[in-house]
């Protein structure tokens, strides 16, 4: 795969940001994306494998106990 399809696949995979910014002190994770601060700040960072691995685990931060 060439650097510009990489790229293009990078920016294919949205944040799962919905604008609700408040970080819940009991988990440490969002109460809006249920990412940690260390996933919010590094997201633009991140390659498509690592987007896909937070991804991946958001379904079970938002499991209510």
């Amino acid at each position: 795969m060439s650097a510009a399809a990489l790229r293009k696949e990078e920016a294919e995979i949205a944040s799962p940001c919905i604008n609700v910014c408040r970080m819940d002190p009991a988990s440490g994770y969002c109460e809006g994306c249920r990412r940690s601060l260390e996933e919010i700040a590094c997201w633009s960072q991140y390659c498509a494998a690592e987007k896909r691995a937070v991804l991946a685990l958001l379904p079970a931060r938002n499991a209510k106990p």
